[in-house]
């Protein structure tokens, strides 16, 4: 059998509980079942594009900082995933989009994308994390891995550092991996990245991977039997009609509620229940 397998939402809200029994929001409460049982919850967002011309970047970050706090404030965030592409091309521009990130009241990372165009130690000045880093919260560890370069190349992750962080966390309950572009040529814009589904596959606790890039990407594509889940995009000019981003809840019994706040209304939302045959 598949390990894990996802439950698209529709209105009215269907959840899948895990005694096997389906649940409308007309019979019971959804958030009330399910606020009970987060165990960490975080944020993420990508492609900012902080200065691209024509576009209204300043108020992208505004209004997207002001919502993660808001619902910070109501059901905290462990962290908040900034997943590439923060500014547009021009790396002057840092210093502001780190300003306008930094009124986040809850830590945040950064990846880095195609349109970061600075080099691995520019970043790491900039941001106080290299472009390949990771961190963990009790019993679940990220992995952050860059996917471009400064002249904004596509490219795959680091496979061998991934592999080395995978063997090290190998004892962990859950991994999530974070990388701007798709690695499993799954959209137009993604690349191909065969190695590295060559090291997923051999850890069964790498619970999905994040993606960005793909600006009218909004859902969750599978691939080997891991979920690519995507968020759009809460900047630049084209992609969805709406700017937003993506909130995962990890449950106590190991399932993962998401869904994208667009950014005022929970939309596409899913739930991840994972098999223990």
């Amino acid at each position: 059998m598949k390990r894990r397998d996802f439950i698209k939402f529709t209105t009215p809200v269907i959840i899948l509980l895990a005694n096997g029994k389906i649940v409308r929001a007309t019979e019971t409460d959804p958030y009330e079942w399910y606020s009970r049982k987060i165990k960490l919850r975080f944020a993420v967002a990508s492609d900012g594009h902080y200065g691209e011309p024509g576009t209204d970047y300043e108020n992208f970050f505004a209004k997207l900082v002001g919502r993660v706090n808001e619902e910070h404030a109501v059901n905290p965030f462990a962290f908040c995933m900034i997943n590439g592409d923060i500014v547009h091309n021009d790396k002057t521009l840092y210093p502001a989009a780190k300003e306008a990130l930094d009124k986040l009241k809850t830590p945040y990372y950064v990846s880095q994308g195609n349109h970061d165009h600075v080099t691995a130690g520019e970043w790491k000045a900039i941001w106080n994390m290299p472009v390949n880093h990771d961190f963990t919260i009790k019993k679940t560890s990220f992995l952050v891995a860059t996917t471009s370069d400064e002249k904004g190349s596509y490219l795959c992750p680091d496979v061998p550092w991934i592999a080395a962080k995978l063997e090290e966390f190998k004892q962990q309950e859950h991994v999530f991996i974070f990388l701007h572009i798709n690695p499993g040529k799954q959209t137009a814009n993604a690349v191909d990245c065969p190695a590295l589904f060559d090291v997923l596959a051999k850890y069964k606790n790498v619970k999905a991977v994040f993606n960005g890039h793909d600006h009218d990407e909004e859902g969750i594509k599978m691939k080997n039997d891991i979920p690519f889940i995507f968020d759009a995009h809460f900047g630049g000019s084209w992609g969805t009609a709406y700017r937003g981003f993506r909130v995962v809840e990890l449950l106590r019994d190991n399932s993962v509620v998401t869904y994208i706040m667009n950014p005022l209304e929970k939309i596409n939302k899913a739930i991840l229940k994972t098999s223990d045959v």
